[in-house]
């Protein structure tokens, strides 16, 4: 009986005692060639991958990032918008994220979203692979309101969107050009990286 009590807290004392560890970095270039492990922090508990495709100008730039996320903001998934397209993978065991996200897809799946170029929300956007819904965040920023609207997985519609910082709205709808085309004065690069920080950062 004494033999089954410690092997018993001995287990509890491993397993509590163990933090999750993924790789981490960040590049512009494309490529993580200069990843190092990192112990995540408490509330950790998925090992994230991203990369992100930015179109201006007829120029198309990719970067990667990898990172700890918390379980409920890390989903593997796809966003794309007027100017740039994301994709996501998570997973949940030591370094499991040492393969970069897979470039997002380019492939259009038949369905459509309206989209915002700068000017107005009416832009009519193809979406690719997984993305089967379109999606409309809202916030405002210096008195001004502020609207993305694109395609997305379900996945990411799924995920806990209420908490993102400085997001008033997120929501997600079924059918082509659902999200609406009304004009806002937008920002893709404000709310954009609203939306990232909330799912590396939490």
């Amino acid at each position: 009986m004494d033999l089954h009590v410690t092997v018993f807290l001995l287990f509890v004392l491993f397993t509590a005692g163990h933090s999750l560890s993924c790789y981490e970095c960040t590049s512009a270039t494309g490529s993580c060639a200069d990843q190092t492990v990192k112990t995540c922090p408490t509330g950790s508990s998925k090992c994230l991958s991203m990369t992100t495709m930015a179109q201006a100008g007829g120029i198309t730039a990719k970067a990667k990032v990898k990172s700890c996320a918390a379980e409920s903001d890390c989903v593997n998934g796809y966003m794309s918008f007027s100017t740039g397209r994301i994709s996501l993978a998570c997973c949940n065991t030591d370094q499991c994220n040492a393969k970069d996200a897979p470039d997002p897809s380019l492939v259009p799946n038949g369905k459509t979203c309206h989209s915002c170029d700068g000017q107005s929300c009416s832009t009519i956007m193809s979406c690719s692979g997984s993305e089967t819904r379109c999606i409309k965040a809202t916030g405002s920023y210096g008195g001004q309101s502020v609207v993305v609207k694109g395609c997305a997985s379900q996945s990411i519609c799924d995920a806990t969107a209420a908490s993102i910082p400085d997001v008033g709205s997120f929501s997600c709808c079924e059918g082509n050009l659902c999200n609406g085309a009304k004009s806002v004065t937008q920002s893709f690069l404000f709310l954009g990286c609203s939306l990232l920080s909330f799912i590396l950062l939490h």
